[in-house]
């Protein structure tokens, strides 16, 4: 594979999507991130309750991250308002829901708003449909909404499923049909990456593909949803609506985090995600890698979503995944 004409696709949505595109962006590559358009909390819950509008906030970070504008016109579109009437909204939703009402098209409004911030490769919405998550829990009750999903116990989950049925964007398959390389990002698990999966058509295009299909494994649990999940729990999730054997590669972590962050999650009942039991997956080359970040996440003021404190390093991912062969 030329490394310089490798085509990349990147799956999933939130802080995960941002730190990947983030350190991809540098690279002579040719990049699209597909956005899970679930999102249903914080600021971009209000603005598609008050104005009718498909989920900004996802999209909005995947700009950002793609963008070669200013550090001024970067930070303008994350910029978190902590007081008034738009306490809590961010100038970016803003901006994208008001461009979804003047152009009536979230696609148009997304391509308008990748001309302003100047990105580097493309954003494209898993669907342009209006859509909710709806987890359906083994006692047969249901949860409607990614937020609700979010802050609910998972641990009778019988499966999750879009209402309505959603049809996937012709634009992501398209583009992961040409892709060298698809990325299965790290991040939320049934929030921000299954969601993509629900598309209909969207898993049938990955099987299809002939490109090689990446996973990178999230570095913490999440209490309730993936309580003790190591490595191999999270592959096995994911398989369960994508497939099995459709991951190539998985890239994991093997450094340990910082001590005093580690109690912190561990208070809340979150822990460090193990490798597990790797020869129960021979199929799939695996990757243990240092790839921790090692720089402290301040919360912006007036963000009420709890973000998290321990991430990736953008760049060496982006090092791992452009010299993969």
């Amino acid at each position: 594979m030329n490394k310089i004409n490798q085509k990349i696709i990147t799956i999933g949505g939130g802080t995960g999507s941002f730190t990947l595109l983030s350190g991809l962006k540098s690279y002579p590559i040719e990049l699209s991130a597909i956005v899970s358009m679930a999102d249903d909390g914080g600021s971009t819950g209000v603005l598609c309750d008050e104005l009718g509008v498909l989920p900004p906030g996802d999209v909005r970070q995947c700009l950002v991250a793609l963008s070669e504008s200013s550090q001024m016109l970067r930070e303008l579109f994350n910029y978190r308002y902590y007081n008034g009437s738009l306490a809590g909204h961010n100038f970016g939703n803003i901006f994208l829901s008001t461009l979804e009402k003047t152009s009536g098209s979230f696609d148009k409004a997304i391509k308008e708003a990748s001309k302003v911030l100047r990105i580097r490769g493309r954003v494209v919405p898993v669907t342009l449909m209006n859509i909710k998550l709806v987890a359906v829990l083994n006692s047969g009750k249901k949860i409607i909404g990614q937020h609700n999903i979010d802050e609910a116990d998972l641990t009778n989950l019988k499966r999750l499923k879009l209402k309505p049925k959603a049809i996937v964007n012709p634009e992501a398959v398209a583009a992961i049909k040409k892709a060298d390389k698809i990325i299965i990002n790290p991040g939320n698990l049934f929030c921000s990456i299954i969601p993509n999966l629900l598309a209909d058509g969207f898993s049938q295009a990955i099987k299809q593909t002939k490109g090689k299909v990446i996973y990178i494994c999230n570095l913490m649990t999440k209490l309730g949803q993936t309580t003790n999940f190591s490595v191999i729990d999270y592959i096995k999730t994911i398989e369960n609506y994508l497939g099995k054997d459709i991951i190539k590669i998985v890239i994991y972590n093997k450094e340990h985090p910082d001590e005093k962050l580690i109690k912190r999650y561990n208070r809340k009942g979150e822990h460090f995600v193990k490798s597990g039991d790797l020869s129960r997956r021979p199929k799939i080359k695996f990757i243990a890698k240092n790839i921790l970040s090692h720089k402290i996440y301040q919360q912006t003021k007036g963000d009420r979503i709890e973000r998290t404190l321990i991430r990736h390093d953008s760049d060496k991912i982006a090092k791992i995944i452009y010299n993969l062969s």
